[in-house]
């Protein structure tokens, strides 16, 4: 299923990548998106309805699953950082070490143990796991953006087609994962007359959703990432380029800028759907407004990366803010036309979120080396710390909990409706407004010329 791509056409020009090397690359980082998407959308949901989790468990599994892969991150720069170079460079091995074992987390993170006292137990061990292992992947996965070329411009051309593919399969994972669950969480089952506590999930739910875990864990298989890579060099040791690392002040001022605004995005994903179930009158379209999301990010990737070369990325940055009046339009407007608008606007947003910490990282990397010259080496380190932060933000983001809500019924008080609309509403505005602010002070780092550029590419 498959094959690796081992044959590729040899690049041309100072730095310049092919069509076929940015795609491979590209292709590399969907299958951890399929799976990293569905998660983020349903897992909440199914934890609360299908496997009847208090929702104060609930929060502990999310968070605990969050702050092990944020945990992870460092050990794996640490451990890739002292790894013996092989004949694919020290990177590549464990990217393609971690796939199987992944695929196999996933597919028990979904599965409904006979027993329920320790259920609780079982899911945050299975989430911690998914978790650190996806690290595992992604910390080297990501590193290879350095190494890929010297060229700025080339590095962020690469940077936009792995976000554009990635989130090509966060719009396949939610529309599969989605599509195959639909029928766990109906709205036909529930009633006006219904009362607070009635049931509404489907006796086959628990079937439905290990059928998408199946499919979903199937799609790892057909990872594909360019293994003609340069290998990276052995360069300053890990605990050595970490103090270094976190005393750049570019690099802290955009770990901590985004730690703010992944929060927010995090958060608007793990309660949209629980609010358009049990707090507006939404629930036959989560999936019709999961797919606009989605598609609106996707779609508007190419044009992002437009903006970001003839405005400038701190320009561009600007362009999160879109959701902001959105986000509180629909905590106080919750109507089918409203919901699709703020959908689309919401799917703009995400994508330059997503889009532009990894296209700024390169520069604050290149900024840090035309310093300090330091060889090789560093790369695995502050993405490693980039990726600590970045998921601290969204375990931050996505483990919230409250009070009063039912499992499996139809209709929820009063204050879980007033906490759901909190929660996608005020909560990631002030999120994203401080991360922008953070991000907008001081100057930005400098990029380097063409031959600095090819100096540090050696």
């Amino acid at each position: 299923m498959g094959a690796e791509l081992l044959c590729l056409p040899q690049d041309s020009g100072a730095g310049h990548l092919s069509f076929y090397r940015k795609l491979c690359y590209g292709i590399g980082g969907v299958p951890n998106q399929v799976a990293s998407s569905a998660i983020a959308f349903y897992l909440q949901l199914f934890l609360l309805d299908v496997a009847q989790i208090p929702a104060a468990q609930v929060s502990l599994v999310l968070f605990g699953g969050k702050v092990s892969g944020a945990a992870a991150d460092p050990l794996a720069g640490f451990l890739i950082n002292r790894s013996r170079r092989t004949g694919s460079g020290r990177l590549m091995p464990w990217v393609l070490g971690c796939m199987p074992f992944i695929a196999l987390a996933y597919f028990f993170l979904w599965f409904l143990p006979p027993f329920t006292t320790l259920r609780g137990l079982w899911y945050t061990t299975l989430y911690c796991l998914f978790q650190a292992l996806a690290t595992f992947f992604q910390v080297p996965y990501t590193a290879l953006t350095m190494l890929l070329t010297p060229n700025p411009k080339e590095r962020d051309s690469a940077t936009a087609y792995r976000m554009t593919l990635e989130m090509a399969g966060t719009l396949m994972g939610a529309t599969v994962h989605g599509l195959i669950v639909s029928g766990a969480h109906g709205s036909h089952r529930c009633k006006e007359d219904t009362l607070p506590g009635e049931g509404a999930v489907s006796p086959n739910a628990t079937r439905l959703y290990f059928i998408a875990a199946t499919v979903v864990a199937l799609t790892y298989p057909v990872d594909q990432v360019d293994p003609s890579t340069p290998a990276s060099g052995q360069g300053v040791g890990f605990l050595a380029g970490l103090g270094l690392t976190v005393r750049h002040r570019p690099y802290l001022k955009l770990v901590i800028s985004f730690l703010f605004i992944s929060a927010a995005v995090q958060v608007e994903q793990s309660y949209l759907v629980l609010f358009c179930t049990h707090a507006s009158q939404l629930q036959d379209h989560v999936q019709g407004m999961v797919l606009t999301i989605l598609v609106s990010a996707v779609l508007s990737t190419p044009m992002w990366e437009w903006v970001l070369q003839r405005f400038g990325k701190r320009m561009s940055a600007l362009g999160i803010c879109a959701m902001v009046p959105f986000a509180i339009l629909l905590a106080a407007v919750p109507m089918v036309p409203v919901a699709y608008v703020v959908a689309f606007v919401s799917g703009l947003s995400i994508a330059v979120s997503l889009l532009l910490p990894w296209s700024m990282l390169p520069d604050v990397v290149d900024d840090f080396q035309l310093q300090h010259q330091h060889g090789p080496g560093l790369e695995t380190i502050f993405y490693s710390s980039h990726v600590f932060f970045t998921k601290l933000g969204a375990g931050g983001g996505g483990s919230s909990s409250f009070a009063g809500y039912e499992s499996g019924a139809c209709r929820q008080s009063e204050q879980v409706v007033v906490t759901l609309k909190v929660l996608i509403g005020a909560v990631p505005t002030s999120m994203i407004l401080i991360g922008l602010c953070i991000l907008m002070v001081g100057p930005t780092p400098k990029v380097p010329s063409r031959a600095n550029s090819r100096s540090l590419g050696r």
